[in-house]
């Protein structure tokens, strides 16, 4: 059985891993775009887009190998809302996301699943956080799940002790608003402490463990 991880996930130095005021124009909230200037030039992050060249770096790849399927938020698959962004909405990515596995949406609102390129399929789980736990390990067999953000779903995560390493990569910019990872949680309550720490020109990299 393999682990449970968050890997990748940037957070401001004020803690926030989201800026304000989510939109189509704006994903990741205002200002949230720029806590991912570390991943944008390596080459994990290129041929992601379909881009060759790029920087080696040995935490972007990690970011995204080994995982056997992903949880989202609801958010991080659409814009808030009942409608999905539309009908024939289908997730931030295009046709062919970059998770190439089965990807649990959490959400409120019931949808059937959407089969995309390159592996990709949406499954939509309306009874709660175990539940789709329980079914990313089992997509994912002897592979990691990623829990894959947004920082609510991280938190709800974290407080059911069921991750297992969390890769945060702390930003140097300050939002001063947004959603804020670090807001109730309890990291060393939680059993969480620091195991690496690798700074570099665009980031510093935390990898906790329990």
């Amino acid at each position: 059985m393999g682990r449970v991880r968050v890997a990748g996930f940037a957070v401001s130095i004020d803690g926030f891993g989201a800026g304000p005021e989510q939109s189509l124009e704006h994903p990741m909230g205002k200002g949230g775009k720029d806590l991912h200037q570390w991943f944008y030039p390596t080459r994990a992050f290129r041929s992601m887009i379909g881009k060759d060249g790029g920087t080696e770096d040995r935490f972007a790849s990690a970011a995204m190998a080994g995982f056997g399927a992903f949880i989202l938020g609801r958010n991080m698959f659409g814009p808030a809302g009942d409608d999905w962004g539309g009908p024939d909405w289908k997730g931030w990515w295009g046709d062919n996301p970059p998770y190439h596995a089965p990807t649990f949406i959490l959400s409120h609102h019931a949808r059937a699943p959407i089969v995309m390129d390159g592996g990709t399929t949406f499954h939509f789980v309306t009874d709660g956080i175990e539940a789709a736990l329980a079914q990313a390990k089992a997509a994912a067999g002897d592979l990691d799940v990623k829990i894959g953000g947004g920082v609510s779903t991280v938190q709800q995560y974290l407080k059911a002790r069921a991750i297992d390493e969390l890769h945060l990569v702390q930003s140097p910019i300050v939002l001063g608003r947004g959603e804020n990872l670090f807001v109730g949680i309890d990291l060393p309550s939680l059993g969480y402490r620091v195991t690496e720490v690798v700074p570099t020109g665009l980031a510093t990299h935390l990898v906790l463990s329990r």
